[in-house]
């Protein structure tokens, strides 16, 4: 099963990593997103600038119906159509990033998702994975059901942690 991917792109040269999981599979059980990778490219994420220049590390398929900018940021092509995201220099700043995902969350999770395994991090991150249900709990409270447009902000966000916000 042992597969190594190699990365090069405008972020990493000569990046290694291997797979040691099936695609998709084996899973962390405590770890259960809604939305796998691809889904979330074609629901709109991240204002259509992710993964623009490393389209090669990932299956083809994951970009059929991605919504993406590959010149800036367009937050229309998000699904809620407005920007919830922060940064990455905040993200660098906070601590929150690990040298071998320098995009962060989405990278480690689409990574993950391949098959790679790394013990630590994958706990962190998945921790982190977790504390983003407390925004599943703000949206209940304050959103009527079946009004998707309230709280399109954190809709968003939680999208982007891959829980299916519009089901909230």
């Amino acid at each position: 099963m042992d597969k190594t991917v190699t990365v090069n792109d405008k972020m990493q040269r000569d990046y290694r990593y291997a797979l040691s999981a099936p695609i998709g599979r084996r899973f962390d059980h405590d770890f259960r997103p809604e939305l796998t990778p691809k889904q979330m490219l074609a629901l709109g994420v991240f204002c259509g600038k992710y993964l623009t220049d490393c389209r090669d590390e990932f299956p083809p398929d994951w970009f059929t119906r991605a919504k993406l900018s590959p010149e800036a940021r367009d937050c229309s092509l998000n699904y809620f159509g407005v920007d919830a995201s922060q940064p990455l220099s905040v993200w660098r700043n906070k601590g929150w990033i690990h040298p071998d995902d320098p995009r962060g969350w989405f990278q480690w999770y689409c990574r993950y998702y391949m098959g790679r395994r790394m013990p630590d991090e994958d706990a962190r991150q998945i921790k982190r994975w977790k504390a983003m249900k407390r925004h599943i709990s703000q949206v209940r409270k304050h959103c009527e059901p079946g009004n998707p447009m309230c709280r399109p902000r954190q809709r968003q966000a939680l999208l982007h942690w891959a829980y299916d916000s519009r089901i909230i």
